[in-house]
């Protein structure tokens, strides 16, 4: 019992990491993520609008993107963007892989967002799409106005565990190799475990992402849970916009 709790939980090892994994660590794994995330959203967004479309050379090429980047292991696609996109553009971000570390995870990011929003737009009734071509809007205009929103609405749940995985896949970034001001959590805290031969700095990174991941989980329920009471409330109100184009009825 001794062994095992000297070996995941020495103190003296934890508060040794723990300031390190505080000021540095959690700093660059909340970098990665919220950039990867902001990237790959605006990405997935332009992969679920062509996604959608009725024209196949728009269609398909967003396909064979999803496909790709969805069927490639994480850490491959970081390898492959990390050292094989080093050379051609170390004249933008030099011999710093901080950034290409970003782009990694956020094409990765924007192949399950842009599903993610393809789900939620095609989820909407099309009667919506239809009441708002009656009211004079474009098509361009409707779906910008009326389906999109409701469609990122419904799939806000799945975004948010989505930016969870961007949170643990952080760490496979250490491969690439970053300065010591750049380590995010896992990094840190495998430097310490691997010069010690002890586990318990890997068990306080651990902690942190614990930190991070838990509440996002439960804000995850939450949010479904207020959609869930919001959906029901609206199919019982008859004067409710889904009853109206249900029942063939534009204000």
């Amino acid at each position: 019992m001794n062994a095992f709790l000297g070996t995941f939980f020495d103190w003296d090892y934890i508060l040794q990491v723990l300031p390190d994994l505080l000021r540095t660590g959690l700093l660059n794994t909340l970098v990665l993520a919220v950039c990867s995330a902001a990237v790959g959203t605006v990405l997935g967004m332009g992969l679920a609008i062509l996604g959608l479309s009725t024209k196949r050379w728009f269609r398909w090429p967003a396909r064979v993107y999803t496909d790709i980047f969805r069927g490639l292991p994480t850490i491959l696609t970081i390898l492959l963007i990390g050292q094989g996109l080093a050379v051609v553009a170390r004249g933008i971000v030099g011999r710093n892989p901080y950034p290409l570390g970003i782009l990694a995870l956020s094409l990765v990011a924007s192949a399950y967002i842009g599903e993610i929003f393809r789900s939620g737009i095609q989820s909407v009734d099309k009667g919506q799409m239809e009441a708002a071509r009656a009211l004079g809007m474009s098509y361009a205009k409707a779906m910008w106005l009326v389906v999109i929103p409701q469609g990122v609405r419904r799939v806000l749940p799945a975004l948010v565990n989505q930016f969870i995985s961007l949170v643990k896949d952080s760490s496979l970034v250490y491969f690439l190799g970053f300065l010591t001001s750049e380590r995010e959590l896992f990094r840190i805290a495998q430097d310490l475990a691997a010069n010690t031969g002890n586990l318990s700095p890997l068990v306080a990174a651990g902690l942190c992402y614990l930190v991070i991941t838990v509440p996002l989980t439960h804000l995850v329920n939450h949010i479904d849970k207020r959609l869930r009471a919001g959906r029901a409330a609206t199919r019982r109100e008859p004067g409710g916009l889904d009853g109206l184009v249900a029942g063939g009825k534009v204000a």
